[in-house]
């Protein structure tokens, strides 16, 4: 029978805290929100019930001793969950009260929803805590994942879906080579990132033909330069009247968030040049 091991109690309480929060909004939702079956309704009930389960996985592995036993890196793979599920939570906790709390005439299903949103919130809180306690402190040496340009990558990638998202109509990008060339940055340096999280949660690193560390180095400096060029056509050829002008909510947002994700590969390219990391 394997041993069941109690990891921190602090960690262990704000999981099993994001567990119950997760658990009671999709729940409430589920029940007595009366959600049309449309996308934002779907995503919301998919950021809390993918956070729930994620978590409770994380929950039974370590409290029956089974780490050694799976195959991803367990320095790695609980804290990319949980910025994941922060993200994911957040995001329900924005989306859920505007396409669904708004102009609702007080009800019961008004009540539901309001506790579906309250518990998202306090899930995001405690996922964000989670994440605060298993990062890696300075000079500490630990998994990729738990360092700021582990974590930091994770918030690329989940933005970089945020903006497909966005614009996910050929009609926004496919009118002028440059937005195109917009489009190709976002979807290479997704992969990319992707790979990064894919490759140090599995374990891969050593797989690379390249040292690792050198891998990053290069591809955080590629990103810089391609997201800086993204960041600069997309507004002059979304905004120009000489090009069309088209100034949606989508496509200012993409714009905002093309701004945001250069400035979190800056970030990452400057914490990775001096980063110390073991992976694995």
């Amino acid at each position: 029978m394997p041993l069941i091991v109690v990891p921190t109690s602090q960690l262990l309480w704000m999981r099993v805290a994001a567990l119950l929060f997760t658990c009671v909004a999709f729940s409430v939702a589920a029940h007595g929100a009366h959600l049309p079956h449309q996308g934002m309704a779907d995503w919301c009930i998919f950021c809390w019930a993918f956070s729930f389960a994620c978590t409770l996985l994380v929950l039974l592995v370590e409290l029956f001793g089974l780490q050694a036993r799976v195959p991803v890196s367990w320095s790695n793979f609980p804290i990319t969950v949980a910025c994941y599920a922060a993200l994911l939570c957040l995001s329900a906790s924005i989306i859920f009260p505007v396409f669904f709390l708004r102009h609702q005439q007080a009800s019961e299903t008004r009540d539901h929803r309001i506790v579906s949103t309250v518990f998202s919130c306090l899930a995001a809180v405690a996922y964000m805590g989670e994440v605060s306690l298993s990062k890696a402190r300075p000079g500490e040496v630990a998994g990729y994942m738990a360092t700021a340009p582990g974590l930091l990558k994770v918030c690329q990638t989940f933005l970089a879906c945020i903006i497909f998202i966005l614009i996910s109509s050929p009609v926004t990008y496919d009118h002028h080579p440059a937005l195109k060339w917009c489009m190709a940055v976002y979807c290479i340096c997704f992969i990319l990132s992707m790979a990064v999280v894919v490759l140090c949660v599995g374990e891969w690193t050593g797989c690379l033909p390249i040292p690792f560390s050198k891998f990053l180095s290069a591809y955080g400096l590629l990103a810089v330069i391609m997201y800086l060029t993204a960041t600069i056509l997309w507004p002059v050829f979304q905004f120009n009247k000489s090009y069309g002008r088209n100034d949606d909510p989508e496509t200012i947002a993409a714009s905002v968030l093309t701004a945001i994700n250069f400035l979190l590969y800056v970030a990452d390219l400057v914490y990775s040049a001096r980063l110390v990391f073991v992976s694995g």
